[in-house]
């Protein structure tokens, strides 16, 4: 699209140079025009590069409105569908609402929330056909069991309100590493790292942040 607008800019320009000066019909006319286009040729030069220069600028511009308007669709998402509040004190709140929609999107709270009723809170369970609650009172305050010595995290904000008692260098370390932040040597079997370590900084800063600004349930850690 660009390339095509660019082209028809370049397209008039020489159509209106063309028609200024005529086709050269022999040696001795082209001469008498080169004197002549040279003279103007800076004023044209100049302004087929503001032609260009306000095309590139729009293009960036509607790029960039539409990237924005992206994600500002996001973080009101993740607004919408956070399910416990949230304490925006200290934090950029469009980091926030963007972690939730990427944490409330991405099936976290299937591994790290986790009651008596699973995931969700009583009458909750949309597999019985009931409306959607997830539990607030477990949410990914940890808890669900994969086999022996692997339980899901506390992801929740300790005293110092670091999720999951980690900075976010070593939050980050984890999706990228796979690593166990308490033992190094061990990488972790039921996180799905893999995949969720191919998200931007951006993402996984955003994942930080929500984080930060849930709920602390330390009784689960």
């Amino acid at each position: 699209m660009r390339e095509s607008l660019i082209l028809q800019v370049l397209s008039v320009d020489a159509s209106r140079q063309r028609h200024r000066y005529g086709a050269p019909t022999s040696c001795s006319a082209a001469a008498q025009n080169r004197g002549r286009f040279n003279v103007v040729n800076t004023r044209d030069t100049r302004r087929l590069l503001l032609s260009l220069f306000i095309l590139s600028a729009t293009v960036c511009s509607e790029t960039t409105m539409g990237a924005n308007d992206n994600s500002d669709s996001y973080v009101q998402t993740g607004y919408a569908i956070a399910p416990v509040p949230l304490n925006l004190q200290g934090k950029n709140p469009a980091l926030v609402g963007l972690g939730s929609y990427n944490v409330n999107t991405s099936g976290c709270h299937d591994c790290h929330t986790w009651g008596p009723n699973g995931n969700w809170a009583v009458g909750g369970n949309p597999f019985l056909g009931q409306p959607k609650v997830i539990d607030p009172a477990y949410y990914l305050a940890d808890g669900r069991s994969f086999g022996p010595g692997v339980v899901s995290a506390n992801l929740t904000p300790d005293e110092n309100g670091l999720p999951a008692g980690l900075t976010l260098s070593e939050f980050i370390s984890v999706f990228r590493t796979g690593r166990d932040p308490d033992n190094p040597a061990r990488i972790l079997q039921a996180m799905p790292w893999p995949l969720l370590g191919q998200m931007t900084d951006r993402d996984l800063e955003s994942i930080y942040e929500y984080l930060r600004a849930i709920p602390s349930l330390p009784g689960n850690r």
